[in-house]
């Protein structure tokens, strides 16, 4: 009850730093480079958002060690955090580093969202890339993110293994549709590289309520009849 009541505060605050985009309705999602980024100014629509949520293991195996990055080093011990929160289009595609009249976070502001995403200078990222395109302030939209990110609690299995572990990533998508109410594995979509997983993205409404991902989201989700999970470092 106390967590209801404290999401639909936020959310009115959030709402009262929104700088008019129409939106069709949001949704959470994954981190999108490349084919498909569609550059929109700040008052163009967008349909939904997309949660994207990291699991540090395999994101450092893939991608952080090359980039000798800190969140990387052993004895940190990072599970899952987050990556971002992105404006997606139901059609497909999302916009990106959009004109935007609000202005860029401080640094006091990217600094405030390292305990969740390790990074301010991820944190800098997601606000040019993403959050310009969300309609709101960086303190809104950084507000969101992390209202967002902290809705989930992710199963004990899946989050504190001390090994390895291969799993079919349905099963992951399945355990996080149980870690948000509302959520169906149809909202969720499993990220890998090679056999290795990297991160879950989630699709959400403006509320931040649970819906079902546009069909570009689910065609980019991992493949694989097993993946694996890393323990943390």
């Amino acid at each position: 009850m106390r967590r209801r009541v404290r999401r639909a505060l936020l959310l009115a605050v959030i709402g009262l730093g929104v700088i008019g985009v129409g939106l069709r309705g949001v949704t959470l999602g994954p981190e999108q480079t490349g084919n498909g980024s569609t550059p929109a100014s700040a008052d163009a629509d967008f349909d939904y958002y997309l949660l994207a949520v990291s699991w540090m293991p395999g994101w450092c195996a893939i991608e952080g060690d090359a980039r000798e990055d800190e969140r990387c080093a052993p004895g940190t011990g990072k599970g899952w955090m987050l990556h971002g929160l992105w404006p997606q289009y139901e059609a497909g595609g999302w916009p990106e580093f959009c004109d935007t009249e609000a202005r860029d976070p401080s640094r006091a502001q990217t600094a405030a969202m390292v305990d969740i995403m390790g990074s301010s200078g991820l944190a800098w990222h997601q606000w040019r890339k993403h959050g310009t395109c969300a309609g709101m302030s960086a303190d809104s939209y950084f507000a969101l993110s992390r209202l967002a990110f902290e809705a989930l609690d992710p199963p004990a299995e899946i989050s504190g293994t001390d090994q390895t572990r291969s799993l079919p990533p349905s099963e992951l998508a399945e355990a996080f549709a149980t870690a948000l109410p509302g959520a169906t594995p149809e909202g969720v979509a499993v990220m890998c590289r090679g056999a290795v997983i990297r991160e879950v993205r989630l699709c959400l409404r403006s509320d931040l309520s649970p819906r079902a991902c546009a069909p570009d989201v689910a065609e980019r989700a991992c493949s694989r009849r097993s993946a694996d999970l890393l323990p943390p470092r």
